[in-house]
């Protein structure tokens, strides 16, 4: 029986709200998959890793053997978990080249009379179609400020508004400074994250306004992808101005209920470029439960590294200044200028 292949784009098409299975080995899924797949391995871990030795040490046949013994006492297993799984009888598989574990897979599944078809390339042409997909040009808008502006929520709103956002901190599981990661998952590999973002960015219009926070390229350690970075550095930037003591008491209640111990860390990753001498009063701060005083003296370093920052973008910025951090408020401000920039 033969086995449908067909390319990356029109497997992504045809594969929404369908079931899509991965065949390749757990640590391979772990690394980057397709949005939405289920992993079904053909080989556990030690399993591939013992044919591919076999593969370089005994030949082809050795290998594929040794992997027909393997997979023969998996079969009904696969077929009933695909059962399970699939709403209908169609299921879209893919392995690392679109080769032999995925034909395969499919095989055994249209047998047992199911309708399987596979990505011509595999896993190694969808990688490709993502990052070129970065390069495609996208009407940025991003949104600056320094830190405890109220970034997010503004971007909460602006979406309820019912204007594209992206929300990059989001996806990442950080929020981007030596704090980002309290209170979040645990960050994605690299390939992961970069195609959870890929699945958020290609269900939005591209020549329409897309309204993504300023950031800096690392984001813990997820990296914006490279050619989404350089529009980026292109984008307009709308850089808010909020005063200072409304900021701190934005981070004073965004983390008055996280563990003292935990800010205390946060604080020790940045003591030398808070100083010897800041790092010990925001430690005794913390101490005294006197959040305020610490995000004062925090605020003092990430503002200095914001500014310092700003000097060097070559983008256009528009300023806009608020005496308030009600985000409601300055995400219809925000939108008065997006609207004027269309």
């Amino acid at each position: 029986m033969t086995v449908n292949a067909i390319p990356v784009v029109d497997f992504l098409e045809k594969s929404q709200s369908q079931l899509i299975v991965d065949v390749r080995s757990p640590i391979e899924f772990f690394k980057g998959h397709l949005p939405n797949a289920v992993n079904i391995p053909l080989f556990e871990d030690s399993e591939r890793a013992e044919i591919g030795t076999l593969y370089k040490q005994q030949g082809k046949d050795t290998a594929v053997n040794r992997g027909l013994e393997i997979v023969s006492p998996k079969m009904t297993s696969f077929v009933n978990q695909v059962r399970t799984l699939a709403t209908n009888k169609q299921v879209f598989v893919y392995c690392f080249r679109g080769g032999m574990r995925s034909n395969s897979f499919a095989w055994l599944m249209n047998t047992s009379g199911l309708n399987a078809c596979i990505m011509k390339g595999g896993y190694k042409a969808f990688r490709n179609y993502v990052l070129d997909y970065f390069s495609y040009k996208k009407n940025l808008i991003l949104l600056g400020g320094k830190t405890g502006s109220g970034k997010t929520d503004i971007l909460k709103k602006l979406n309820a508004m019912s204007l594209q956002t992206l929300d990059l901190e989001k996806l990442a599981h950080h929020k981007g400074s030596a704090f980002g990661a309290i209170n979040e998952q645990k960050q994605q590999p690299q390939q992961a994250f970069e195609h959870q973002l890929y699945s958020e960015l290609s269900v939005l219009n591209s020549m329409q306004p897309i309204i993504i926070e300023d950031e800096s390229k690392s984001i813990g350690f997820n990296k914006i992808p490279q050619n989404l970075w350089e529009q980026m550095k292109q984008a307009t930037i709308i850089k808010l101005e909020i005063p200072f003591e409304l900021r701190v008491q934005k981070l004073v209640d965004d983390y008055t209920t996280v563990d003292i111990e935990a800010l205390k860390l946060c604080v020790v990753k940045i003591a030398q470029q808070l100083g010897s001498l800041n790092t010990k009063l925001c430690l005794h701060y913390l101490d005294e439960k006197n959040l305020s005083d610490v995000a004062r003296l925090s605020l003092l370093y990430y503002d200095k590294a914001y500014e310092f920052s700003y000097k060097k973008k070559k983008q256009p910025i528009i300023q806009l200044s608020s005496d308030t951090i009600d985000a409601t408020i300055n995400a219809l401000k925000v939108k008065e200028i997006i609207n004027t920039l269309n």
